[in-house]
């Protein structure tokens, strides 16, 4: 069982190779239809009935997605520990990290990684037509490696502009919203000479309606909020909250 940490870089990483595995699986079937016919079909999709100007077929947009999701474990549970948990805060902190993951990757770096992974991969990949040979697949990964180490690492926005178009916790859309300071603002010296936060994150905000925004100030205080529920994933953790979240999310009124 990943953490949430860990497992947030895998759907990032799933994202950013799903992009040129979608655009080259389209563009095979597209142009190259004189190839000859895989010889193995494992773990792969099947041909995809892809013509310009359409999508590809329901059944297998989908068996492609699931090939989208098996590369991206294999690969990524094959990579080094640092690799997986890379963050815009390690590399804050982390000299070493900071050099090692730079934009552009070392090549050194990528040589490492691509150690890692498994002959099974370049397997599928050559199966499918999605690689001349085994050897070319340090060449379709390399741009893909880059892309998620300067998304992991990229820091964070600027807190204004993350506004919300709905309620974080009770998803009322049509309810004007307020910003709710993750970490409170009273609590920034101590949070981090405590070393809880990072100063990075001490403006982090939630939007939220103003019944979920004093709901939270009344369950917590702004000492446990910044140690313990300083996101909304971990306050949407609480039973509490989701109980709240499902009761005032069914309260409406109507518009004079």
């Amino acid at each position: 069982m990943l953490s949430n940490e860990l497992q947030g870089n895998l759907e990032l990483f799933r994202d950013c190779l799903s992009g040129p595995l979608v655009q080259k699986f389209a563009v095979d079937h597209t142009t190259s239809s004189s190839k000859s016919k895989p010889k193995r079909r494992k773990r792969a999709p099947r041909d995809v009935e892809y013509e310009s100007g359409t999508t590809a077929t329901g059944s297998a947009a989908e068996e492609l997605g699931d090939f989208i999701d098996y590369v991206a474990n294999e690969l990524f549970s094959s990579f080094p520990g640092e690799v997986q948990s890379i963050s815009y805060s390690g590399i804050q902190t982390d000299p070493r990290a900071a050099k090692s993951f730079s934009d552009p990757l070392p090549t050194v770096v990528i040589e490492q990684i691509l150690a890692t992974v498994s002959p099974s991969v370049a397997e599928s990949f050559e199966a499918y037509n999605l690689l001349d040979s085994q050897a070319d697949l340090p060449r379709f990964l390399i741009p893909v490696l880059q892309e998620y180490v300067s998304a992991a690492t990229a820091a964070p926005p600027v807190w204004s502009t993350t506004r919300a178009s709905a309620c974080e916790i009770c998803e009322r859309d049509w309810i004007p919203l307020t910003y709710h300071h993750l970490i409170p603002k009273q609590i920034h010296a101590k949070a981090t000479k405590r070393g809880w936060h990072e100063e990075w994150r001490l403006n982090s905000v939630a939007w939220l309606c103003r019944a979920c925004h004093s709901f939270v100030h009344r369950i917590a205080s702004n000492e446990e909020l910044a140690k313990n529920y300083w996101s909304v994933d971990k306050l949407m953790e609480r039973e509490d909250v989701v109980a709240w979240a499902n009761w005032v999310g069914r309260v409406r009124w109507k518009a004079k």
